[in-house]
């Protein structure tokens, strides 16, 4: 639906078990609802009247839509509810269908791979409220809905303020194929258990999109041994484990562990790395996959990933065509 704007929220991020085990906060749904309202008001002032959002299971967009009493049109997905992360795929899957303009999402990391999974090059407005954040960004949501707005709507062209990210391919040995959009990485465990990761003492493989050395989580062990951002057409391969070097990485929010690794080295776009089981695949930090012993997984980055909205460069640019002001202040301005 050209012209529309998408709301994708995952009330479960911001609460796993990281809050027990390190100093994660706690990203309550109430402060979502109030992010979603702002971003929503935003989208209308931007002149968009169109939204197309996922149900969740706690009601928030519906509740900030019920809150605003605005007259635009609001527009639920036929989404089947697990409760899970396929709620998300299913919901990307079908904006993608019906050519929604941007997207909106609440959560991290976990839940841009859920909505990627279902669209790989959506149009995205990533709006942190996860754990380890490396794919979103801390935005207020008035702004950010702006910005969505002037894109979908297409004020400013997409193309113009946005770039489109690296990620990691995951092909399984005769099991369907996954995605990370930060990293990828092979743990020496045998269950899946708890997702999170918060200890690197079953680290082996770890596959890079991006190594930062300023966020939380894989990203920073490459990021402290090798920076890697974004906008390099590279990635990274680390393998841990005792007899190297080690580096004191942030594993999660306040906890600093020293990690053990043999060996790093910086891949080109399209190089592919193999693993073998035994063990399980953690994508963009939280447990996904079991690996059975022998079975081979291939990892390649590409920069065929979501197309990121630059929020400050469309509201500049938003800003410098006079979108948001009158016509007599812009006659003004000519006298």
């Amino acid at each position: 639906m050209p012209g529309a704007v998408g709301l994708v929220v995952n009330p479960a991020s911001g609460k796993d078990i990281r809050r027990l085990v390190a100093s994660a906060s706690v990203f309550d749904n109430r402060e979502k609802l109030s992010i979603v309202r702002r971003a929503i008001l935003g989208a209308i002032a931007a002149g968009v009247d169109r939204f197309i959002y996922m149900p969740d299971w706690h009601a928030i967009v519906a509740s900030a839509i019920a809150e605003l009493r605005e007259d635009s049109e609001f527009e639920p997905l036929p989404v089947p509810s697990t409760d899970s992360a396929l709620d998300t795929t299913r919901a990307a899957e079908r904006m993608s269908e019906l050519g929604v303009g941007c997207v909106i999402t609440l959560g991290g990391d976990g839940t841009n791979r859920a909505f990627a999974l279902g669209w790989q090059d959506a149009p995205l407005v990533a709006i942190s409220t996860g754990t380890n954040n490396v794919f979103p960004q801390m935005v207020e949501g008035t702004v950010a809905g702006a910005a969505a707005g002037l894109v979908a709507s297409g004020k400013v062209p997409l193309r113009e303020a946005s770039r489109q990210v690296k990620v990691v391919h995951v092909g399984i040995e005769g099991e369907k194929d996954d995605l990370a959009l930060i990293d990828a990485v092979l743990l020496d465990e045998a269950f899946v258990g708890a997702r999170a990761i918060w200890s690197p003492a079953r680290l082996k493989t770890l596959v890079l999109a991006r190594a930062e050395p300023a966020v939380v989580g894989m990203s920073a062990i490459g990021g402290l041994l090798h920076p890697v951002p974004d906008c390099a057409d590279a990635g990274l391969v680390v393998e841990a484990g005792q007899g190297g070097q080690e580096v004191m990485a942030p594993i999660a929010p306040g906890l600093y562990a020293p990690v053990h690794v043999r060996t790093f080295r910086q891949i080109g776009l399209g190089e592919t790395v193999e693993v073998r089981g035994p063990g399980v695949l953690a994508l963009d930090g939280e447990r996904e996959r079991r690996i059975k012993p022998g079975q081979a997984v291939k990892l390649t980055v590409r920069r065929n990933g979501p197309i990121v909205v630059d929020v400050p460069a469309v509201m500049h640019r938003a800003a410098t065509r006079g979108f948001f002001r009158s016509a007599q202040s812009e006659a003004l301005d000519g006298d």
